[in-house]
């Protein structure tokens, strides 16, 4: 829900204080979303990097399972950074925090462990624990793509 949806939006103008307050936190979040920029080019460098790595090392050219889990791992973190990039600039363009990109980042979080899960060295309850999580996001989201009563499902998100 926006500022502007709870009638603050006045309260906010009407206030000098919380004012400069609220455009300190905006100016925050612009930093947070040059940062965020940032850390996502030095992933897909570290993606590179690692690829290379690898590569380069003998047996050339031929990757190990585990090999292709780490490179998997890096795709998916950098993945994530431009999920939380996106929820910054939807925060800065709406004054609200979107549910649904939230989620969806903390799937892609929660899937890119479950990929990179050495099953040798956790326990089962750590698994089903894990798959829970899972099945909780993806049911939150799936709720916030839901059509509302009386509207049609278009099937597009």
């Amino acid at each position: 829900m926006s500022i502007k949806e709870t009638g603050n939006e006045s309260k906010r103008q009407e206030d000098p204080l919380v004012s400069r307050l609220y455009g300190s936190i905006r100016y925050a979040a612009r930093v947070l979303a040059v940062l965020m920029v940032l850390v996502i080019w030095w992933g897909v460098a570290d993606v590179i990097y690692v690829l290379y790595d690898r590569i380069s090392t003998h047996p050339y050219f031929l990757l190990e399972i585990r090999d292709i889990l780490a490179t998997f791992g890096a795709f998916m973190a950098v993945l994530i950074a431009i999920e939380v990039f996106l929820n910054i600039v939807s925060y800065l363009s709406d004054d609200a925090l979107h549910i649904d990109i939230v989620l969806a980042t903390a799937y892609m979080a929660v899937l890119r462990k479950i990929i990179i899960l050495d099953y040798k060295e956790v326990s089962p309850d750590y698994v089903y624990a894990t798959a829970a999580l899972a099945v909780a996001l993806a049911i939150g989201y799936w709720l916030t793509k839901a059509p509302q009563p009386g509207q049609r499902f278009s099937g597009k998100p």
